[in-house]
């Protein structure tokens, strides 16, 4: 099974179009929020940061992390949110650790070194690769407004030969969200930005859906990890979701 095939499996199974991203490096805290969860949600993203800010401890809590995942809710989807990059000998590397070792379906990528240095990851025609395209933060445009539509075009009609490639596009921006959905057609979206930052769930899913109502994977992740009820949360941001789908 594929990626997309999975990742559609788990959308219909649990018709959530949900992500949570697991912002902190804690094994236990993981655990407790998965549990709560899994049943809500197409996917988990451990955004790597949090991980490699407690060293050693913090690899290893990773790994546990997926292999829980694995072990327990092998249905669901996992995005290593590490935005790797770099030239191609270095990218083997990347590829072997998140792919290999740490058994991910997907990962965060920077397409700034071009198809070429990315070759490694395209090829992983099992496996989700998602490519950087206009992100959520503010700062966002100083780069990105004058090259987000080519990076979508490219990685539409040029890089998506295995039908492998997704695109990040943040809530904060529905408008680039609307138009990039005409660009890449089907393509599935990862969108960050719902929640902490501010995001409209009722503009982001009418702006992102494709023609069968999903084509996307909407993210939170302190909106729903740091609240006082994660399940209650992640219910309630799968229904509003739902509502606009």
């Amino acid at each position: 099974m594929n990626f997309q095939e999975k990742l559609d499996n788990i959308v219909k199974k649990n018709n959530s179009l949900v992500c949570v991203g697991l912002d902190q490096g804690e094994l236990e805290f993981n655990q407790k929020i998965i549990d709560q969860t899994h049943d809500l949600v197409c996917a988990y993203k451990p955004n790597f940061a949090f991980y490699e800010a407690l060293g050693s401890k913090g690899w290893e809590n990773l790994q546990k992390t997926v292999d829980y995942l694995r072990a327990k809710y092998p249905e669901v989807i996992t995005i290593a949110d590490a935005k790797r990059a770099d030239i191609g000998n270095t990218n083997n590397g990347y590829v072997t650790a998140i792919f290999d070792e740490l058994k991910f379906d997907a990962v965060t990528v920077n397409p700034y070194f071009g198809r070429e240095a990315l070759q490694l990851f395209l090829d992983q025609k099992d496996k989700g690769i998602i490519l950087l395209c206009k992100t959520s933060n503010p700062g966002s445009g100083e780069f990105q407004d004058f090259v987000w539509e080519k990076v979508a075009t490219n990685v539409a009609k040029n890089w998506n030969k295995n039908n492998n490639c997704l695109l990040v596009v943040g809530a904060t921006y529905p408008e680039e969200l609307a138009q990039i959905r005409k660009i890449v057609g089907e393509m599935t979206l990862l969108v960050p930005g719902i929640g902490t930052q501010g995001g409209d769930v009722a503009k982001t899913v009418k702006a992102g859906l494709n023609s069968t109502k999903a084509g996307m994977i909407i993210n939170s992740s302190r909106g729903i990890i740091f609240s006082a009820n994660s399940r209650a949360e992640a219910l309630k941001l799968r229904d509003e979701i739902n509502k606009y789908r």
